[in-house]
């Protein structure tokens, strides 16, 4: 068992390739969902058909693999981190509709795109993570092709009012919101220090979307007309989405648990890339230049991500 304990060092790339990939199938999955029960249901249902799964994936490491029967050293910190953390993403998610309602939130989209060096903002402030050189380059790198892919029209991004805006000012709070959440899910994984990062994900996944779960499931039941009934109309779509998001955050908090925030959301990145590959392959849709030159960019920080 020491090979289930002790993680090769390069683990963290594969763990957040597929969290990256999971989220993808995920969001696929969920945008037909807000089409059919509205915005805040289909978000919950992320979260609520999610915890099955997780329950599942920790009882499954409690029976299988000996050295996780131990329960880790919860503390009142790990439950802040934790709960900072679903509160953060929950806020974020907020922010980020918010903006999209707005009739220009093309710019407050590019913000939001900053995440990646917010969490490096954030992770030098309260854990004290400061990348290196080669990683401040990737993440700077893989932003900027970000921003390439999303930037908006040309009178739209050549306009100061349009980066002043609220919509813009939503999307960078969405941005600040995720980056927020990441690196106190970060910080959780740390406090909890345990045997494992399996355990330390199973743990962190199941206490995060229970929390969730409990404050958008009052809110949808006490702000909608139906309340919490079409959810259980639509459960054939809402468990496919439940368990690829259940898959996609157990990867996520596994690549916090092995690996710096700053490297994981950077790597993580990816998944713009796999959107634009299938979107492109359902619509047969011909790339743009601008949209070539900002994949090459952040392929380009995604292998520096990877080499160092």
């Amino acid at each position: 068992m020491s090979s289930f304990l002790n993680q090769p060092d390069w683990l963290w790339v594969p763990v957040v390739l597929f969290a990256a990939l999971a989220q993808t199938f995920r969001n696929t999955a969920q945008r037909s969902l807000t089409t059919e029960l509205g915005i805040w249901p289909a978000t919950l249902v992320r979260f609520l058909y999610g915890l099955p799964f997780a329950l599942v994936y920790l009882a499954a490491l409690y029976l299988f693999f000996a050295p996780a029967r131990l329960l880790p050293a919860f503390s009142w910190a790990y439950v802040a981190w934790i709960g900072f953390g679903a509160a953060f993403q929950i806020g974020a998610t907020a922010a980020l509709l918010l903006a999209m309602r707005e009739r220009n939130f093309a710019v407050a989209v590019t913000l939001a795109k900053t995440e990646v060096l917010q969490v490096a903002l954030f992770a030098l402030m309260f854990l004290h993570e400061l990348p290196t050189a080669l990683g401040l380059l990737a993440m700077v790198l893989a932003t900027l092709g970000v921003v390439v892919l999303s930037l908006p029209a040309r009178g739209q991004w050549l306009s100061l009012s349009a980066w002043l805006s609220r919509p813009a000012l939503y999307g960078l709070a969405a941005g600040a919101g995720f980056a927020l959440a990441t690196v106190c899910f970060r910080g959780g994984a740390l406090a909890l220090n345990a045997e494992s990062p399996w355990v330390s994900s199973a743990w962190g996944v199941l206490l995060a979307q229970g929390l969730q779960s409990l404050a958008m499931g009052a809110w949808v039941s006490h702000c909608t007309p139906q309340g919490l009934a079409p959810l259980w109309r639509a459960w054939r779509v809402s468990l496919l989405t439940g368990a690829m998001g259940a898959a996609a955050s157990i990867a996520w908090f596994t690549g916090y648990a092995l690996q710096s925030v700053g490297n994981v959301r950077t790597l993580g990145m990816v998944e713009v890339v796999f959107s634009y590959v299938i979107s492109r392959r359902v619509f047969s849709e011909q790339i743009r230049w601008q949209e070539k030159t900002g994949m090459a960019m952040m392929v380009a920080g995604l292998v520096l991500i990877c080499l160092r």
